[in-house]
This record gives structure tokens, sequence and C-alpha cells, in this order.
């Protein structure tokens, strides 16, 4: 009966996000038409959550009458596995996909802001649009209520690699990312439906964008992470096809922030804001057709029906397809561009956005290329990761050697001689990294690298002692200023750390591989290595031979193990890896099989992984930029809205 209940609810939502389309694009400049399309967003919401609730429910449940829990659950599972397994596979993860996008009509409704009311209405009933297509998709084609006609007695279990604490949490961030970005496309839409150019518009489009591009960021980032210590190959996961379609929004999202700063702050460049927020959903739902058409192969994609995939394609078509088509129409009357130099903020911004553009292509084109000459050859084709640090690598550099002109430089006309002579410092130490990379013999490239990653974080210092100001007490006024300074300081500098990091990652790690009994020991990266023992244990849902180290630098001895384990429902043994984490590096250490012909000896995988913290603390800074630039915008719209003597409409 929950299923059903929650079918019910299902295509409850759906109606009501039928009429929030319909009543928010006929309302025009009607109050009550909006404020009726505001509560039918508010129906949806509480109708897809109720549905959602049901859902984890039936898992939490084991009720393997519904097809969805008996395909992907096991009652052996742990409590938070079961409920995780509810967005681990495609049924569930599109219901997750309906609930985040009616959350989101839901908070469109409730905070207007400055939005003109013909355009609030409009960009309701767009909302209200891509939650119908999501939820007619995902009733029709994926229902994750559908019974079986005969229950099994056990559930086939979650795949092993997806039992981990990380990808429990990853889709959701993920899912909060792809799907925010459509609201910044409602707007963008709402905008030219109702010819409103004003400045209010990149405004709206701000917060929004900020969400969306904050939860993507750390989402990304936990789905390296995961692959850094689940897969057992001592890397993270870099130009998988997959990875690249949630890089692809991530990239046109980062455009969208800095342009919309220029939209909002001189007027300028309304047209490019526009079309980046319409190429920012547009990216989400090609990374969704791409992950769910089965047309990719990956550790982490949804092999599903192709049929599928089509009608993923057709509502990437649709909605891609008439957002241009309409931003063709009301081209002509987009405000005309505010004149600047190249050599002003908005000049650095601009460049940001044309390096982000043309990263995005090549990102775009190393993914799409290999399917579309698979399709016209018949040949399977790979584009692998020399390809993408070869074109995107130096781009990428660009950018980054910019970006810290940026805010140091005055709108409309920047002084640059003033704007190097506070860099020099940051240009003294990214030529030392430079020489150092060289030093270590990590090649050109790598050296590069460093050197821009080093420039990029000591710019971003620079720019703070700057804005400290001359004279005693920079401490003190620099903890006073405002939240959107530390915002940019935060995502900069974690940007700068991150190249670090990934440079080093890349270019200067080593790994070794070796068979060990019980007592033998094995130098390696400075370190000494002993197989104290190996024992068998039994876990929850599985079974795992776990092998026991002892690591000693100098006068230091640490414990640390590593475990091979095959669970219940499935033949494909998955690795658990040993790590000793280290600012400077990682020692890591994974289980392989068993050497051949040796009696008792156990193949092991050592790496060492220089800087590789760095890289992750790196995102976790550029994703806590967009969360303290969110916070600051929230703050000065308290501040706007007490001023004003006004409160946000809500419905």
């Amino acid at each position: 009966m929950i299923a059903e209940i929650g079918a019910f609810l299902f295509a409850l939502g759906l109606v009501a996000s039928c009429v929030q389309a319909v009543l928010g694009l006929r309302a025009g400049a009607r109050a009550d038409g909006a404020a009726a399309s505001a509560a039918a967003a508010q129906v949806a919401s509480v109708a897809f959550a109720s549905a959602f609730v049901l859902l984890v429910i039936c898992f939490a449940r084991s009720d393997f009458s519904v097809a969805a829990v008996a395909a992907n659950s096991h009652s052996a599972k742990p409590m938070v596995y079961k409920i995780a397994a509810t967005w681990g596979h495609h049924e569930g993860s599109m219901a997750l996909w309906c609930v985040i996008s009616s959350l989101a009509g839901l908070a469109l409704a409730s905070f207007r802001g400055g939005l003109t009311a013909p355009m609030w209405s409009a960009a309701l009933g767009v909302q209200g649009l891509v939650t119908l297509a999501a939820a007619a998709y995902t009733l029709l084609l994926s229902n994750p209520f559908a019974r079986l006609a005969a229950a099994p007695l056990e559930g086939a279990g979650l795949n092993p690699l997806l039992q981990d604490p990380a990808l429990a949490l990853h889709p959701p961030m993920l899912y909060l990312g792809y799907v925010g970005l459509s609201v910044p496309f409602s707007l963008a839409v709402g905008a030219l439906w109702t010819r409103s150019f004003g400045p209010e518009v990149a405004q709206a489009i701000r917060p929004w964008a900020l969400l969306a591009w904050s939860a993507l960021t750390l989402g990304i980032g936990l789905g390296s992470y995961w692959a850094y210590y689940e897969l057992g190959w001592g890397g993270a996961w870099f130009w998988d096809p997959v990875e690249n379609a949630s890089f692809l929004p991530w990239l046109i999202g980062t455009a969208l922030l800095h342009s919309a700063i220029v939209t909002a702050r001189r007027g300028s460049m309304m047209g490019w804001t526009l079309l980046l927020a319409i190429a920012g959903f547009g990216c989400s739902l090609l990374g969704t057709f791409l992950v769910r058409s089965g047309v990719l192969s990956s550790v982490h994609a949804f092999a599903v029906d192709p049929a599928r995939g089509v009608a993923v394609l057709a509502m990437f078509a649709g909605a891609v397809g008439g957002a241009l088509a309409l931003f063709a129409w009301r081209a002509p009357l987009l405000p005309a561009p505010a004149g600047f130099v190249v050599l002003s903020r908005e000049g650095a911004l601009a460049f940001n956005n044309f390096g982000l553009a043309i990263c995005t292509g090549i990102v775009l084109i190393g993914t799409l290329y290999p399917l579309a000459a698979e399709a016209v050859s018949g040949r399977a084709l790979s584009v692998g990761a020399p390809f993408f640090n070869s074109t995107f690598g130096p781009l990428a550099g660009l950018v980054l050697l910019v970006a810290p002109f940026g805010p140091l430089l005055a709108w409309r006309r920047g002084d640059a001689r003033a704007a190097v002579q506070v860099l020099l410092w940051a240009g003294i130490g990214a030529v030392l990294a430079l020489g150092l990379g060289l030093a270590f013999r990590g090649g050109a490239a790598a050296a590069l690298g460093l050197g821009v990653g080093t420039w990029m974080a000591l710019g971003t210092l620079a720019y703070l002692w700057r804005r400290a100001g001359p004279g005693p007490g920079k401490t003190v006024r620099l903890l006073g200023a405002p939240l959107a300074v530390w915002a940019l300081a935060a995502a900069h500098f974690g940007a700068g750390v991150l190249t670090i990091g990934a440079v080093a990652q890349a270019s200067f790690r080593f790994e070794h591989s070796v068979s060990l009994a019980p007592g033998e020991a094995v130098q390696f990266a400075g370190r000494g290595l002993r197989l104290l023992r190996v024992e068998s244990i039994e876990g929850p849902n599985y079974d795992a031979q776990r092998a026991v180290f002892s690591v000693s630098a100098g006068a230091r001895e640490q414990s640390l193990h590593a475990e091979r384990r095959r669970y219940w429902t499935s033949d494909s043994p998955t690795t658990e890896v040993g790590i000793l984490s280290g600012l400077w590096g990682d020692f890591y250490v994974a289980l392989g099989e068993p050497a051949p012909g040796a009696q008792g000896q156990l193949g092991v995988r050592l790496y060492f992984n220089p800087f590789i913290a760095w890289m992750f603390g790196g995102i976790a800074m550029i994703g806590c930029g967009g969360a303290l630039a969110l916070l600051s915008l929230v703050r000065v719209g308290q501040r706007k809205r007490v001023a004003l003597g006004q409160v946000a409409a809500v419905p």
C-alpha cells in the first residue's frame, strides 16, 4: 500500500507542476495568477517530497515486492546503505531529481526578490515545465514504485562499490547542482519571455547559481575522493566521460557567476549572462543523457534502456532548443553593452568567461568525439588524459594567470602598473616554484603547472594584503572585511592550492608492486613496510581478507590495514585501501591478488601521492568560497529590505 500511495502522490505532483507551468506562463502582470502558480509549486513540492519519503520507507523495510527495492537492496545491508540505495539507482535518482526540482520551484515561489511580477510568474512557469518533464519521464519510463508480480525472498543488493559513505552523499550533492542550475535557466527564459533585461535579472540569478555551483563543486570533490580511496589504483578520477558530464556544467557555472557580477554591477554582458544560464542547465541535461542512455561505459554510469536515453535527449532538445530560439527572437531587444577598456575588472572577467567557454568546448569535444566517431565508423575510440592535459591544461593555466589581476583592477578602467606592483612577490614565488619543478625533474609542463598554482595562491594573498590597506592594524581590518572579500579569497586561493596538488599528484607520484608473506618487509618512499598478519573477518554483508601492516619512518611506527572484500550478493571483489595521510603526501597501500605460485604471499601495491591533500583541500576551499558568497548575498539582501522597510514576498 505504501508504494501505491507514493505513486499517487508522485502523480499529484506531476499535475500540480502542470498547473504551475500553465498559470505561471499565462499570468503576465496578474498578481492572482502568479500567486496561484506559486501555490501550485507548494503543492508539487509537498507531493514529491512525501512520495520520496515513502520510497525511502520501502527501502528501509526491504519491501522486495517493489521492483526497485528488489533490484538494488538486500536485507543484510546496514540501514544507512538501504536508505542510500533509494537514490543509488536510475529510478530512485530520477525521483530525487523531481524532488529537488520541485523544491527549487518552492524556493523560487517563496523568494521573489526584486523581480517584476511578470518575470517572476514566467520563471515559476518555466520551473514548473522543468519539473513536469522530469516527473513525466519518471512515471512513464522509470517508475520507482512499480510492483513485481511475485516478490523474491531476497534482493539483488546494491553495487558493492556504491556501499560507501561518500557515495551516499555524492549523488544528492550532484543532483542539487544539476537541478539547481534549472533555476538560473528558468529566470533567464522568464526574462526573455517578458522582455525584462534590467540588472535585477543578474542579481536574481546569482544566488541560485552560487547554490548550484557550490553543491556541484562539493559533489565532484566527493566523487573524486571516493575514487581515490575506494577503487584502489592510487589516483583520483579525472577525465572519465561520466566525470566530464558533471565537469561541463561546473565550468559553465563558473563563467556564469563571473558574468553575472558584471551584469549586476555594470549592466553589461546581459545577453552573455542569459546565454550562460541556458547553457549551464543544458549541460546538466546533456550529462544526464550521457549517464542514462547507455552510450557510455563507466563504473558510475547507469546502463539503462536506450529508449530512456532518447527521452532524455528529447528533453534536452526541447529545453535548450526552445530557450535558444527564444533568445534569438529577443536578441535585438537586449541592451547594448556598456563600454570598458581591456585593462579593467570587466576586461579581466570577460577574459575569464572567454577562456572558460573554450575550456568547456574542449571537454565537450573530447567527451563526445569518441561517441560520434564510433557511431560513424563502428570502431571504438578513446580520448584520455593526454588529450585533455595538452589542450585543456594550457588554456586553464592562462585563465589562472589572468585571474589575480581581476580583483586588483577598478571597474571601467584599471591601473595595470599598480596591480603588477602588488603581485610582484607572487610572481617571484611562482618563478621559484617553477624552478623547483624543474629541479625535481617533473618536466616543463609540471613545472609550469606548479608555477601557475603558486601564482594563483600567492596572488590571492596579495589581494588580501592590498585590501587591508596601509599602516598598522591590517589584521583587524581584514577580519572586518565583507564576506564577499573572504568568499573571493577562499575560492581563488583554493583554485591555486588545487592546481598545485593536482599537478604534483599527476607528475611526481610513484608506485611499486611487491609480494609479501607475513613477517616480510619492504622499503618504499622513505618508509619501511612490514606485513604483520593476514586475517579473515566477516562484515554485516560481506567477507574480507584483511592484511595488517606496520609502517616505520625513523623512530616512529604506525599501524595500517587494507582489505579485499567479497560481498555476498556479488562475485566481484572490492578493495579497501590503507592510507597514511600527511600534508606533503599520502602513503597508500592496496591489496592485489595472491602472488601466483608463491605459497602464502600476498600481492601488495604501494603508492606515494605527493600533495594529494592539497588537491582535495583546494576543492573544499572553492566550495566554501561559494557558500560564503551566497551568505554574503543573503546578508546584503536582508540589509536592503530593512533599509527599504520591505519584506520578501511569500505567497
